[in-house]
């Protein structure tokens, strides 16, 4: 009679002990490696960070970061996204000047062949949950972002965005985003 195994599941200080050198995420106590983007994927984020990254400093609405950069949910969760912006009034999330710890305001992933299925899933129920404010998907290959907001619980797709438009974010008030300059390298 074949005996099952009960799944092991990892922890945030299994994580930590990790390799330096490959990136992993912590999805309910399974590590799973993260693959390096593509070009495209790259590119898209770069340009993403220039824009936000001019913006917030202009604006100083807070601070962002890009990947790698460990963002703490819980103990079983822990995730790089490509993006993500702390506004001022939550910046005791970096007290530990080390990660994030708790759910960033805004949050960014660019979408990959390999990771767009867990990032559209499970990884949006993951942030709806922890209270994570606006959610951006962005699609290098359609060329669109899809902003979702959270309600009642759940991040919901409130806009979609392609080329030829201006995105503004609830977010992000003042911000006017034009997608033929981000997607347009």
């Amino acid at each position: 009679m074949a005996t099952t195994q009960p799944a092991v599941k990892f922890t945030y200080n299994d994580y930590q002990t990790a390799p330096a050198d490959t990136r992993y995420e912590l999805l309910d106590g399974d590590l799973l490696m993260v693959p390096a983007p593509n070009l495209k994927h790259q590119e898209v984020q770069g340009q993403l960070q220039i824009e936000l990254g001019l913006f917030l400093r202009k604006q100083q609405l807070g601070r962002l970061f890009a990947a790698p950069c460990d963002v703490i949910l819980s103990d079983n969760d822990v995730v790089q996204p490509d993006l993500l912006f702390v506004s001022h009034e939550r910046e005791h999330l970096l007290s530990s000047s080390q990660n994030v710890r708790g759910a960033p305001d805004l949050v960014i992933e660019v979408l990959s062949p390999s990771t767009a299925e867990k990032d559209r899933g499970y990884k949006r129920t993951l942030y709806a949950k922890h209270g994570v404010a606006e959610y951006w998907l962005v699609d290098p290959v359609a060329e669109t972002i899809q902003i979702q907001r959270q309600r009642a619980g759940a991040l919901t797709p409130t806009d979609t965005f392609g080329r030829g438009d201006t995105l503004r974010s609830p977010e992000l008030p003042g911000l006017e985003l034009k997608l033929d300059d981000i997607f347009s390298i």
